[in-house]
Formats: structure tokens, C-alpha cells, sequence
């Protein structure tokens, strides 16, 4: 029996799953067991509550946050506001952090937060209050700042929570320099970027677009090489879910089937993801949408409907030894973090299928967020300084060109020779990049060596082996 398929018949936590993974990739390595154990273990976990005032009185609201690994500062991750939070998941997206950042090679140490609400159940100005109570008793303890712990949205938080956030560290910090790299994912109004809201679901497209590319790979799951006519079904329609939908049907997938806890619907032939999200917001539900052929009142037998990729974007522990068998995808895409338990990931691999691990797949999110810390630490937007004399170069060579050949371009082709690349094609290029790179390292690292098996297994084998050369150059192990 496979060190990942040990705790099968039992319940297992989500850290305990992800220090499973973990022990299962370190048998690959040669590093001293004291390191791995010192990779693995959270450096900092701090939980706090604090009241706040409601109409009806007092209410005492749970928080935390942690921070993983302290190999690379500042620390980096987001803040998940859900009523099913706890200390034990906030742990395990912490490493997953560490790991994540690690693959794509993104200069931060792991961290994560959460806060013990359900958001729809508080007035915005509950939410203002307790997200600006949460930020104090972050600064208080230290747990913030533009190189210490860099926080930025979550499951229940986004651009509005982080402007929050930044405001009062603002605050707290007057003739800080560099205070608004303390949280990424801030609106372009508060010095955020342009590209990160979509980074993720951009991202999680990417990096299935480069797995189905290779034919090698596609060959020995009966599939065509490419994305044009793969069938995708979506669990989840925020904001990351949303987006991997958009940017995978961009790329020529057809989306087929999508999940939301009210439901699920699927069509063969495919749903239009706007009309979809466009029924839902005039109904409240997904459910009765016209063009789907099938509904679920049951939202996880949306995920066992025919389909070539399955991509689960929302919570963890969504594919499991329960349902694992039922699933008809041949590639999961993890959106989420933790959506298959390593029960399942073991039957899925040993079933033929690919898994494309949470912590490469969805690190778009994460990887714009650096390029937004950079941009608030050099106090100047991409493309600001280059992109006019860019232009001008190039209208000058095209106009050298012209008169030396005597052919005229019309002004369309003009216009795409000459035009400067923008704050937002600058971030798609790096993030692309970043994916790209990333992926193919992962792969190469499977391919070394048949007893690997998965391209988790890879992606953890290459995030330990980077983390550990970082404590060896700080001398904390020889």
C-alpha cells in the first residue's frame, strides 16, 4: 500500500493530508529528516478573538493567522472569511503557501488567515469593523507588513476587504514609505494592478492549456493533443471558478457542466458561461437555466457528469474515497485548494488519470500579487517609464522599413507593430510566463523517474528541494 493511500477508510484532516503529500515527495529527496521536518512544520501560529458591536448586542469573533515557513520574507497569503473555518485548514493553507510559492518561484515564505464568519451574514459596515479589528491585532503582534506578512483575498474577502486593510495599516503607520505593500489585491484606486482579480482562473487556464498540449501525455489518456473540443466542467462560479470557465473557453474548451451549492447543470453541447452567470444573478440560482439539458438539485453529482476536465474551484475535500469511482473526467485541474482528498488522488492516478495539483494550478493569483508588491515597492506602475519610447521606436523602424521597401501597412497593422505593451499585457505576459515555466519544470521533475508517478508528487519534490536550499544558505543547516 502507497504512503498515500494508508489513511484510505479514515477520516483525515486537511493538514494531516497535506503533510501526507509532503512525507510521500520527501522520500524522493536526501535532505536530513530535521530539515524536512522543519520545512513542514508551521513557524507561527497566532489565534486571537476580539467583539465587536452588533444591533443586538456583543459578538465575539474568532480569527487567525499563521505563517508557515520563514524561509523567504515577507510571508504571503490570503485571508478566508467562511463560518467553516478553522485553525487546522488556515494551517494547511499556510503550507500549501509555502509550497506554492516555492514552484513558481515567487520570493515568499507561506502564510494564511481566516476569520470565523459567514460575510453575508454581516452589514458592510460589520464587515469594515471587523476586517480594520482583525488588521490591528495583526499590526499589534506583528503579523503585518510590506516585509513581513503580506496578506491578500480569499475564500469570502476581495478588493474592498483589502483596501480595508491597507487603510489602516495606513493608519497606524503615518510616513511609512512603503505601507501599501502590506496587502496585495487592492483596487487600482488604492495602487493595486490591473490583472489580479482574474489572475487566478487565468492562471488555472494556463496551466491546463499547457498539460493537454503535450501529446505524449494526451496519447495515453485516448485524448487529442490541444484544448479545442475538451469538455470542461466548473465547480464554483466566484470569482476564480468564473474565470478559469472564461478563460478556458477563450482558449477553445467547451464548458459542459457547472456546480454551485445550489446545484449543478450540464449541457453536452456546451453552456454559455455569461448567460449563465447573467441567470443566476437575476434569479439567485443556477438552476432553471434554459440551455442546460440536465439539473442536479445535488451539486456533487454535477462533478461525476461526462467531461474531459474536471475543474473543482471551490472549497477542499470536494472529490474524496466517496466519489472518487463516480468521476468521468480524465484530468482534474485543481482550482481550489485541497479538492481532492489523497485517497482519491491515489485511485485517480492509478485510474490513468492526471491531476494538475492546487499548489501549481492555481498560483496565478499569488504570482500577480507579487508583481503588485513589486509595483507598490517601486512606487511606479509597469509600463509607466518605457512604453511611449517603445512606441516611438517602433514607429520609427516601421517608417524606416516603409520607405526602404516602398510597401505601405495598412493603419491596423500599424497600430499592432507600434503599440507599447500596457500595465495589464505586461502582467498576462509575466503570468503566462510564470505558468509556463513552471509547469514544464514540474513535468521534467516527474519524468525523471518512473516511481514519482504524479505531477503533485513532482511539484512537492521541487518546492522541498528549493525551500531546503534556502535554509542551507542561511547556515542554519550545513
Amino acid at each position: 500500500m502507497s504512503s498515500l493511500n494508508k489513511h484510505a477508510n479514515s477520516e483525515i484532516d486537511f493538514f494531516a493530508g497535506v503533510n501526507q503529500f509532503f512525507d510521500h515527495a520527501s522520500t524522493f529527496t536526501n535532505h536530513p529528516k530535521g530539515l524536512l521536518e522543519q520545512i513542514k512544520a508551521c513557524n507561527s501560529v497566532y489565534r486571537f478573538q476580539f467583539p465587536i458591536r452588533r444591533e443586538n448586542g456583543f459578538e465575539v469573533i474568532h480569527a487567525w493567522r499563521v505563517e508557515h515557513s520563514h524561509h523567504m520574507m515577507p510571508t504571503k497569503g490570503g485571508i478566508r472569511y467562511s463560518e467553516m473555518v478553522n485553525e487546522n485548514e488556515v494551517m494547511a493553507l499556510a503550507a500549501l503557501m509555502s509550497y506554492k510559492n516555492a514552484i513558481v518561484n515567487v520570493p515568499f515564505g507561506g502564510a494564511k488567515g481566516g476569520i470565523k464568519i459567514n460575510p453575508k451574514n454581516y452589514s458592510v459596515a460589520e464587515l469594515e469593523t471587523i476586517t480594520r479589528r482583525y488588521t490591528v491585532e495583526l499590526i499589534k503582534k506583528n503579523f503585518i507588513g510590506p516585509g513581513i506578512d503580506v496578506p491578500a483575498p480569499d475564500y469570502g474577502s476581495g478588493e474592498r476587504e483589502m483596501s480595508w486593510i491597507a487603510d489602516t495599516y495606513l493608519t497606524m503607520n503615518p510616513g511609512h514609505l512603503d505601507a501599501l505593500g502590506c496587502v496585495t489585491g487592492k483596487p487600482l484606486s488604492l495602487h493595486g494592478i490591473n490583472g489580479r482579480k482574474e489572475a487566478t482562473g487565468r492562471g488555472v487556464a494556463i496551466a491546463v492549456r499547457e498539460c493537454v498540449n503535450i501529446a505524449e501525455d494526451m496519447k495515453s489518456l485516448g485524448l487529442d493533443a490541444g484544448l479545442a473540443g475538451k469538455k470542461v466542467i466548473v465547480q464554483g462560479l466566484g470569482n476564480v471558478g468564473y474565470h478559469s470557465a472564461k478563460y478556458l473557453t477563450e482558449f477553445g474548451a467547451t464548458v459542459v457542466g457547472l456546480c454551485e451549492f445550489e446545484g449543478a447543470i450540464y449541457n453536452p453541447n456546451g453552456l454559455d458561461v455569461e448567460d449563465v452567470v447573467a441567470h443566476r444573478k437575476s434569479t439567485g440560482s443556477i438552476l432553471g437555466f434554459p440551455g442546460a439539458k440536465k439539473e442536479f438539485i445535488n451539486s456533487s453529482e454535477g462533478l461525476e457528469q461526462e467531461c474531459d476536465i474536471l475543474v473543482p474551484a471551490a472549497l477542499e475535500n470536494q472529490i474524496t474515497d466517496v466519489n472518487v469511482a463516480r468521476i468521468n473526467a480524465k484530468i482534474i485541474a485543481e482550482a481550489a485548494n485541497g479538492p481532492t482528498t489523497p485517497a482519491a488522488v491515489d485511485y485517480f492516478i492509478k485510474k490513468g488519470g492526471i491531476i494538475i495539483p492546487d499548489m501549481y494550478c492555481n498560483a496565478g493569483g499569488v504570482t500577480v500579487s507579487y508583481f503588485e508588491w513589486l509595483k507598490n515597492l517601486s512606487h511606479v506602475a509597469f509600463g509607466r517609464m518605457d512604453r511611449r519610447y517603445d512606441e516611438n521606436a517602433n514607429l520609427n523602424l516601421i517608417n524606416t522599413l516603409e520607405k526602404l521597401t516602398g510597401t505601405l501597412l495598412d493603419p491596423e497593422q500599424r497600430r499592432l507593430i507600434i503599440k507599447g505593451a500596457s500595465e495589464l499585457e505586461l502582467v498576462n505576459s509575466g503570468l503566462e510566463d510564470t505558468m509556463i515555466r513552471a509547469y514544464h519544470e514540474i513535468r521534467d521533475i516527474k519524468m525523471s523517474d518512473s516511481k514519482i508517478g504524479s505531477l503533485r508528487t513532482a511539484a512537492f519534490i521541487g518546492s522541498i528541494n528549493k525551500i531546503a536550499i534556502s535554509y542551507m544558505n542561511m547556515g542554519i543547516w550545513p
